[in-house]
């Protein structure tokens, strides 16, 4: 199959049957059809047309036409440049608010493949896992969300059930047989968890109990597997709410009742070097940044492009205050376009014959954009003001007061429902749950951000202490020229 079309996607996601749960019931019937659900599965079958579109396909597909982008192997600098703009052409069409679009977690299962021999390492049977998943995943074109964050009681990985037994929180093995490996216990926020094909689960670095180092993938729709979901943002009028009604993901604790998982899906097993080198050694790490640096860089443009039309729509352009706030956001595109050309211009391949991108900057990135998110938001509230607080609706003009909207609440060059289409996409990025959501998933991606800088700070540690030499050796010539 290689590279299925939207209508193909939507079709298998139809037959799909997870253990789907929201507001306390258990989700029923077909997840194209839910409410909850549809848009953002049929925002995803838009991607995946693209991907035949010929104005697209040079960028979107694989070089051997075999597959899209996303499970291609990077090879060279140009692949790994064909890869930036294949993600930005996808982040575009959903203005870089999907955060789970397919290349994302396509990306660590390819980055790991090309690193087979790293699992391999410990015994060759996970690198041919690793391999066989891989290539399953590309022949089928298959979706993933991944989990790799462990809850916690407490700070504990289990918790006493009353009759003095541990019940596990994190998930954990508990059991295995010549055929596979038995996982009780819980990890948390699986973006689109249920509604993707399959679940990819990475260790944590919280639990070093053997018991809690594998790394898998299984199938959504496994025996014991419960996605237990947050509830649903999705709005279905348009007009008011244009990015909720699209590309609302949902998000959900995964939980493991006794889930069987084969021999044949597993790629790491009970191994705390190979969970401490998993991200960075592989190329993981800097390819999920990578991706996700280029998503941010298009949804960036997009904050502008908002923020422009506001001021452009409002007449307030001449203010310096306002030109100001717009220099700030242009500032932060631009920093951000810095940090990734800085990751391509420093590729290597590493030992496994993969191109990647220079971790450094794009740690340096994700800090930053954590930092400088929530000013870009700041930014279009404090443009919009108080017309995001009486904003009239779709059916505000479908009414009949709608001769009075457009006679005192229109633009200066715009009509009064032009003016708050834009208002209410506005709106829709930055205070309403979708934008909310927005907001708290950017601030903490990839992690608390006070970790993601003390990571910086230990991962810069050999340029640092080159930099201290410096110092040192002025301050030693300074102090033979005094004497």
């Amino acid at each position: 199959m290689g590279m299925v079309t939207g209508a193909d996607y939507l079709k298998r996601m139809k037959l799909l049957k997870s253990d789907v749960w929201m507001d306390g019931e258990q989700v029923k019937g077909s997840y194209v059809d839910h409410p909850a659900f549809k848009p953002v599965l049929n925002a995803k079958a838009q991607l995946y047309d693209m991907v035949h579109d010929e104005k697209y396909a040079p960028t979107l597909q694989s070089k051997d036409k075999e597959s899209n982008f996303s499970f291609e192997i990077p090879r060279s600098m140009e692949d790994l440049k064909k890869r930036r703009k294949a993600t930005q052409l996808w982040a575009n069409e959903t203005l870089g608010v999907l955060g789970r679009s397919p290349e994302y977690v396509n990306t660590m299962i390819t980055i790991m493949a090309g690193a087979k021999d790293f699992f391999a390492s410990d015994d060759p049977v996970y690198g041919e896992n690793m391999e066989n998943i891989y290539k399953e995943a590309k022949e089928k074109d298959l979706t993933f969300t991944h989990t790799f964050v462990n809850p916690s009681i407490s700070r504990k990985p289990y918790y006493p059930d009353g009759t003095g037994q541990e019940q596990p929180i994190a998930a954990k093995i508990v059991d295995e047989n010549d055929k596979g490996i038995i996982i009780d216990g819980a990890r948390l926020l699986a973006t689109q968890g249920g509604i993707t094909d399959e679940l990819l689960v990475i260790p944590s670095a919280a639990f070093i109990d053997s018991d809690y180092l594998f790394g898998c993938t299984i199938p959504s729709n496994s025996p014991g597997l419960s996605f237990l979901n947050r509830p649903s943002y999705n709005k279905e009028d348009s007009f008011n709410y244009p990015l909720s009604a699209q590309f609302e993901e949902g998000d959900a604790i995964v939980v493991f009742d006794q889930v069987f998982v084969p021999w044949e899906r597993v790629f790491l097993y009970r191994n705390e070097w190979q969970m401490n080198d998993l991200f960075q050694k592989t190329g993981v790490e800097a390819y999920i940044l990578y991706q996700a640096s280029n998503r941010q860089i298009v949804k960036t443009e997009w904050l502008i492009g908002i923020a422009q039309s506001l001021v452009n729509t409002l007449d307030i352009e001449k203010h310096q205050h306002v030109q100001g706030k717009l220099a700030e956001m242009l500032i932060v595109l631009e920093a951000m376009r810095g940090f990734v050309y800085s990751s391509e211009i420093q590729a290597e391949l590493n030992e496994y014959g993969v191109m990647i991108p220079k971790l450094e900057p794009l740690k340096a990135a994700a800090a930053y954009f954590q930092s400088v998110y929530p000013r870009l938001v700041e930014i279009i509230q404090l443009l919009g003001a108080s017309h995001f607080i009486a904003a009239p609706t779709r059916q505000d003009f479908d009414s009949p007061i709608s001769a009075h909207l457009e006679r005192f609440v229109r633009g200066e060059y715009i009509t009064a429902e032009n003016k708050f289409r834009l208002i209410q996409l506005a709106r829709d990025m930055t205070i309403t749950e979708f934008g909310t959501r927005q907001l708290l998933y950017e601030r903490y991606f990839f992690g608390d951000p006070i970790r993601v800088m003390s990571s910086i700070y230990h991962l810069f540690q050999p340029n640092k202490q080159e930099y201290v030499t410096r110092v040192d050796q002025f301050l030693e010539k300074q102090k033979e020229n005094t004497k």
